[in-house]
């Protein structure tokens, strides 16, 4: 019998359920989904993150320095590599010690641990924020000096393929669309933050495209590619059935906030005038904050993205409706006070 927290392919496939499970940032939004996950179905889950959390098993670490943490992912037959730096704001060289040198040291770890599967999460920020509607696995990674998180995603990529390609172990890489759900920060926390104090600003009246899936949907899409043959090698994207505009999603936050109509706008060049002063005070003042150029090139996406190789390939489908998703997602913002 099939577990209920085990997904189930279109033709029956299966994913084999791993002896143990190693994650870093297990304490992260999708970490931590992830891990609970993997430990409902018995696995014997270990993970590493900033914060130590003994009582999950969770070391304290970061990708830069493995030494204090490649003891504790020995014996772990596959490992997941959840953790990056979330943000849009960091400096190139921040997210080459992380985004390059850190998933190096992952595989390094992971291979010497015995580990047989390595499974890296990047994110559609990898094809930039100009792409064709319904892009797929195909499309070219951004490069540039702008969008420097995608930039980072996409160098994250080549160094795993290059260890798959060398044959040094089974890899997989999955671009998540935009997560949300209970415990999102990026999506739901934040976002309802901006809109209460009235600075949630979306470029070009919010037309630029959102990708969401729902944490649930995204654990589904994870584990089929951690566990079937035919994801070896392979780049999926792991999303909703469609995309929508950000003004459609956000203004649910905008609501949330008690405020009517939509969420402000600016034309997008005015708005990344803007966002890049304010970023250059801010960098002077040493002070981080997120309202960065960057930000506003991700709310002006051109188009969705295509999970028709995850569908064919791992029997994967989206469940969580996004209607019943922000259902979901508001009740969690109530149940946590951030919603009165």
């Amino acid at each position: 019998m099939n577990p209920a927290n085990l997904p189930n392919g279109a033709e029956g496939q299966v994913p084999p359920i791993p002896r143990s499970v190693f994650i870093t940032g297990a304490s992260g939004f999708i970490g931590q989904a992830l891990r609970k996950r993997y430990q409902a179905l018995g696995c014997d889950v270990r993970g590493m993150d900033l914060n130590a959390d003994p009582a999950h098993n969770v070391v304290a670490g970061d990708l830069c320095n493995p030494q204090g943490w490649r003891d504790h992912a020995k014996g772990c037959e596959l490992f997941i590599n959840t953790a990056a730096i979330v943000s849009l704001a960091a400096s190139w060289q921040r997210y080459r010690q992380v985004s390059v040198r850190g998933v190096r040291n992952c595989l390094d770890v992971a291979i010497a641990g015995g580990a047989t599967r390595f499974v890296q999460l990047s994110s559609i920020a990898a094809l930039g924020w100009q792409y064709p509607d319904q892009a797929d696995e195909q499309c070219d990674v951004v490069i540039g000096n702008e969008y420097r998180y995608g930039v980072a995603k996409g160098a994250s990529e080549h160094v795993v393929l290059a260890a798959h390609s060398a044959g040094e172990i089974d890899c997989t890489i999955v671009r998540p669309g935009d997560v949300y759900g209970p415990g999102s920060r990026a999506w739901l926390s934040e976002p309802l933050k901006m809109a209460k104090s009235g600075m949630l600003i979306l470029p070009d009246g919010g037309r630029g495209m959102f990708t969401p899936v729902y944490i649930d949907d995204l654990l589904d899409g994870l584990m089929l590619a951690a566990g079937l043959p035919q994801a070896l090698g392979q780049i999926f994207h792991i999303s909703a059935h469609e995309a929508v505009s950000c003004q459609q999603f956000f203004s649910n936050h905008w609501h949330w906030a008690g405020r009517s109509g939509s969420p402000r706008s600016l034309p997008l060049k005015a708005a990344v005038a803007i966002t890049g002063l304010l970023w250059r005070i801010n960098q002077w003042l040493g002070r981080h904050d997120e309202v960065t150029p960057d930000v506003m090139y991700m709310f002006s996406r051109s188009g969705g993205i295509s999970i028709d190789k995850a569908r064919r390939l791992l029997g994967y489908q989206p469940k969580v409706a996004l209607e019943e998703g922000l259902r979901r997602s508001k009740a969690w913002l109530s149940e946590t006070g951030q919603l009165s």
